[in-house]
C-alpha cells in the first residue's frame, strides 16, 4: 500500500510505500522537476519530495504551478489522493499519481462568485492614493524586461516608493524590496487599485478602474517587425474596439525608438498623449552587464560558444515552434544551446533537455540571455532589435516566412532586405551560416544602417530617463 502526506511546515510531499525501496523518486513538470529524498527498505520506504526548488542560482521557491507527473518505479500510485491543502506559497493535491500545484489563493476567490465579489470591491475602493507602483510584465508569468529595469532604477532614484509586482504564483521571484501579489488574490486586487502608477508591458486584463490620480505607463514589449493591433490583416470590429478601449486606458507610452513611436500611435490609436522615446529600460544590461557572471549562473564553462535560440509566437499554435533540434545543433555547431521560448508559451510547452541544451524559457530576463549568448538564431521577433545593441551575430531561422508574412501577421518592412544577418530555411542551411568566416563582413554594413536606426537611445541610461522623467511628472514622489 502506498500512502502520501504532506507536511507543512517543512513544505514536502511524503510518499510512503511497503517492500523494498524504489530506486528513485521524481516529481516532473513542465518547468521543473525535483527528486525525492529517499529512506528505508526492506519492509518499507519513503520517499520525500521538497516543494520547493532554486533555479539559476536563486533563492528557493515554490514550485511553478501546474501538473506534475509522480514517478515512483514500482510504486503503486492509482489510488493515490490528497484534498487540496493551501500552505503558505502553494496550494497542493494529489490525484491518482498526478500531483497538482497552485498558486496560494483561496479558494472561495477562485470562484465566479468569489472572483466577482473582489472585482465589485476593487470597483467601489477609492484607490489612486498610496505612493507606490504596481508592476507586471507578461501578466505575471515573470518578473522581466521593461518593467524590471524601471523598478531596479526606481528603487536607487527613489527607495520611499512602494514597489508591488503581480506574479501568476510564488515560483516567480521579485526584486529585492518589492512586494509579491498573487494575481486574482485580494491583496492583488488592493494593490492595483491604491498605487499611483501602474507599469505594463501588456494589455491591462481583468477588470481595470482607473481612480482618482491614477497613471499607467505602457512599456510594450518590443520593436515591431509584425504588424500589430489595428495593422493586423484581415477587418475584424471586435478587435478593433478592444484595441481602442484598451490604449485609452494608458497614460504614456515607452517606444525603443522613432520607427517604434510612429508604429505604435496608429497600431493603438494613441493619439494626442505622450510617447516617450528613450530606448529600452530593458536593453540597459546589454551595455553595464557582466557576461560572464551570467554564463556561471547557468553552468556555462568559460571558452564555451553559446548560441541562444529565441523564436517568437505564433498565431495558429500554443507551444514553441521546433524547427530546430537543439541537441543536434549543439553538436554540429560545437556550442552550448540556449532554448527560449516565448512568455506565451510558458504555460503550453514543457522544457526542452538534451546534452549541451539548457531551457531558459523561464530565466527572468532576456537581455542577461543575450548578453551570455555569442549570436542568436530568431525568426520574426522582436529580440532582434535587442541583440543587435551587442554588435553580436545573429541568423534567421524563417522556414515558414511565406506563411508567416503573407497569412498570419505580414511585416512593417521587408525582412529579406534589411537583416542584418542571413535568412535560412532549415537546420542545414544554418548551420553552414554559422560556420561562414565571412558572415561578419558581409552584413557589416547591413547592421550599421540596423542599429542607426533601431538602437540610437540605448546607451545603458534608459531606465535612469524613464524614472526621471516618472518623478519629474510627480507620478510617485521620493
Amino acid at each position: 500500500m502506498t500512502t502520501a502526506r504532506i507536511d507543512e511546515t517543512a513544505e514536502t510531499l511524503i510518499i510512503a510505500g511497503a517492500g523494498a525501496r524504489p530506486s528513485g523518486a521524481e516529481l516532473i513538470g513542465p518547468r521543473a522537476r525535483v527528486t525525492a529524498r529517499m529512506s528505508g527498505g526492506g519492509t518499507t520506504w519513503k520517499a520525500v519530495f521538497p516543494l520547493r526548488a532554486s533555479r539559476w542560482g536563486g533563492a528557493e521557491l515554490p514550485l511553478p504551478a501546474g501538473d506534475y507527473e509522480l514517478r515512483i518505479p514500482d510504486a503503486d500510485l492509482d489510488d493515490l489522493t490528497i484534498a487540496p491543502k493551501l500552505l503558505a506559497g502553494l496550494r497542493v493535491a494529489v490525484d491518482d499519481g498526478i500531483v497538482r500545484i497552485a498558486a496560494p489563493v483561496d479558494p472561495v476567490y477562485e470562484t465566479a462568485e468569489g472572483q466577482s465579489t473582489l472585482e465589485e470591491r476593487y470597483v467601489a475602493q477609492a484607490g489612486g492614493t498610496e505612493n507606490a507602483v504596481f508592476f507586471e510584465s507578461f501578466y505575471g508569468r515573470s518578473v522581466g524586461c521593461n518593467p524590471r529595469a524601471i523598478d531596479r532604477a526606481l528603487a536607487a532614484q527613489a527607495p520611499g516608493v512602494r514597489r508591488y509586482w503581480s506574479v501568476v504564483d510564488l515560483s516567480v521571484a521579485v526584486p529585492e524590496g518589492a512586494v509579491a501579489v498573487v494575481e486574482g488574490s485580494p491583496e492583488w486586487w488592493r494593490a492595483r487599485a491604491s498605487a499611483r502608477l501602474l507599469v505594463v508591458n501588456d494589455w491591462l486584463r481583468r477588470r481595470f478602474a482607473r481612480k482618482p490620480g491614477q497613471r499607467v505607463l505602457q512599456t510594450w514589449h518590443g520593436t515591431p517587425l509584425k504588424r500589430l493591433a489595428l495593422h493586423r490583416p484581415g477587418f475584424d470590429p471586435r478587435r478593433m474596439a478592444a484595441v481602442v478601449k484598451e490604449s485609452r486606458r494608458w497614460d504614456v507610452l515607452l517606444a525603443q525608438n522613432t520607427y517604434s513611436e510612429r508604429i505604435l500611435k496608429k497600431a493603438y490609436a494613441f493619439l494626442g498623449r505622450p510617447i516617450w522615446v528613450e530606448g529600452y529600460p530593458r536593453n540597459d544590461a546589454l551595455v553595464t552587464g557582466d557576461a560572464a557572471a551570467i554564463r556561471a549562473a547557468l553552468g556555462i564553462a568559460a571558452g564555451e560558444r553559446v548560441l541562444l535560440y529565441a523564436p517568437t509566437w505564433r498565431d495558429d499554435r500554443s507551444e514553441m515552434v521546433d524547427f530546430v533540434d537543439p541537441e543536434a545543433l549543439a553538436r554540429q555547431a560545437d556550442a552550448v544551446v540556449l532554448v527560449r521560448g516565448h512568455s506565451r508559451t510558458i504555460e503550453t510547452d514543457r522544457d526542452r533537455a538534451g546534452a549541451r541544451v539548457i531551457d531558459v524559457t523561464g530565466y527572468p530576463e532576456t537581455a542577461q540571455l543575450l548578453l551570455a549568448a555569442d549570436a542568436l538564431i530568431t525568426d520574426y521577433s522582436s529580440v532582434m532589435f535587442d541583440f543587435s545593441v551587442t554588435g553580436k551575430p545573429m541568423y534567421f531561422l524563417v522556414p515558414d516566412l511565406d506563411h508567416y508574412r503573407g497569412q498570419l501577421r505580414g511585416f512593417y518592412f521587408d525582412l529579406a532586405t534589411r537583416a542584418p544577418g542571413p535568412l535560412v530555411r532549415t537546420q542545414e542551411e544554418l548551420v553552414a551560416a554559422l560556420s561562414d568566416a565571412g558572415h561578419e563582413q558581409a552584413f557589416a554594413s547591413r547592421y550599421a544602417a540596423w542599429r542607426a536606426q533601431f538602437n540610437s537611445r540605448d546607451d545603458g541610461r534608459a531606465a535612469e530617463r524613464v524614472v526621471a522623467r516618472i518623478l519629474d511628472q510627480g507620478f510617485v514622489s521620493r
